[in-house]
Formats: C-alpha cells, structure tokens, sequence
C-alpha cells in the first residue's frame, strides 16, 4: 500500500478523503495536523498522523515518514491566504520534491486561472493560483483539481470535468474528495488541471477521459 500525506485532514473536505482512504484497498492515509486535539483524534481513529504547521517548515514530516504521495487539501478558510494556502502549500510542495515523492494532487479552486476577473475572494485565487503554478514548475508529477463552489450534499460518484468548463456551478465535498483520490492512481490525470461540478458523468469516466487529453 502507498502511504498518502493528507495535508488539510482535519478540514471538512480532509476528513472525507482520509475516510475514502482507508476503505481503500492501495492507499494507507497519513493525516498531518497542527495541533494536539487533532493529532489525538486522528490517533483514536488508528489512523497515522503527524504534526506541522504550514506557516513553518515542514520537512520533518517528509525525513520522518515514507510518503509516497500527498493530496494537499489545507486551506486558512480565509485568514491567511498567503502563509497557508500559498507559501504554505509550496512548503509542501517543496519538501514532496525532495523527498522524491511520486504524484502530488492539488485541491484548487475554480478561478485560480484568472483571479482578476473574480468579483470576490481575488487575494485567496491569487494565492491558489501561485501555488498551482508552483507545483507546475517543481517538476513533481501533479494533479490539480478546481471545484466549483463547496456544498455538503451527499455524494452523487457523478461529476462535469473539463480542462476549462466556461460556467459557474456547485459540487458536494463528498464528490471532491472522491475525485482527489482517484486521482492518486498512476495512469490518472497526470499533469492536468481541470475544473468540476456536479454532473453527470461518473467520477471514474470523467477522469479516463480527461487523462487522455494531450499535456
């Protein structure tokens, strides 16, 4: 089983993907925390677990623990858009690199592409936008998904992907966290960018289909 640094698992979307991943029969999730309250539920849930800060260097969790890959789904929900969700993200980033890390899988947001034309939360896609960029350049094996607006429906296992879907639309986390971890898998998306919502397509078809569109 490949071991998958889960940064952002305490969040909402973060939980449901450490949950996806441990009903996985090829992925054994490692939650990265940042405080004690969280590591001890983690631990509870026999999960592995590790504490970092994003604001602060993180390379100890890589020297520590074999990670083969990483789904980075932490976000400042809009306190500190420059210390967590980009500096924060390229610390990641960076030491993923180092560690020879196989396939790093970035949850984004639909507007990082051009977050000047956004009528709101421009600091926040400017700031995903850097570290989408980021990870391009690293040379890193990457997948970055950019959802739509977040709701917590259920899950629907459907999703609309495109490289660019040129609408707005809402999808559940549910569906999110499903997409981020199927796109862990080594013939899946690799070097792509895509934007979702909810849809009709399932999961696993969109993703096919996407990870045969020329780089």
């Amino acid at each position: 089983m490949e071991n998958i640094l889960v940064a952002g698992a305490n969040g909402t979307t973060g939980k449901q993907i450490i949950t996806l991943l441990i009903q996985s029969q090829y992925f054994n999730p490692i939650a990265m925390v940042r405080d004690e309250a969280q590591f001890k539920s983690f631990e509870n849930q026999k999960v592995d677990v590790v504490m970092a800060d994003l604001e602060k260097d993180v390379s100890h969790v890589f020297e520590t623990n074999r990670i083969d890959k990483v789904i980075f789904a932490a976000g400042s929900g809009g306190k500190n858009v420059i210390e967590v969700d980009q500096n924060g993200a390229k610390r990641v980033i960076h030491s993923a690199k180092e560690a020879g890390v196989k396939k790093f899988v970035m949850l984004s947001s639909m507007g990082a592409d051009n977050p000047e034309a956004a009528e709101q939360l421009v600091d926040y896609l400017k700031a995903k936008q850097n570290a989408d960029a980021y990870l391009k350049d690293s040379g890193l094996n990457y997948t970055i998904v950019r959802p739509g607006a977040l709701n917590n429906e259920k899950a629907t296992d459907k999703i609309a992907l495109e490289i660019k879907l040129n609408t707005e639309g809402e999808i559940s986390r549910a569906d999110v966290a499903q997409t981020l971890v199927r796109s862990l898998n080594d013939d899946t998306a690799n070097r792509k960018t895509f934007e979702i919502i909810s849809g009709e397509t399932l999961i696993g078809k969109a993703l096919d289909k996407v990870s045969e569109v020329e780089a």
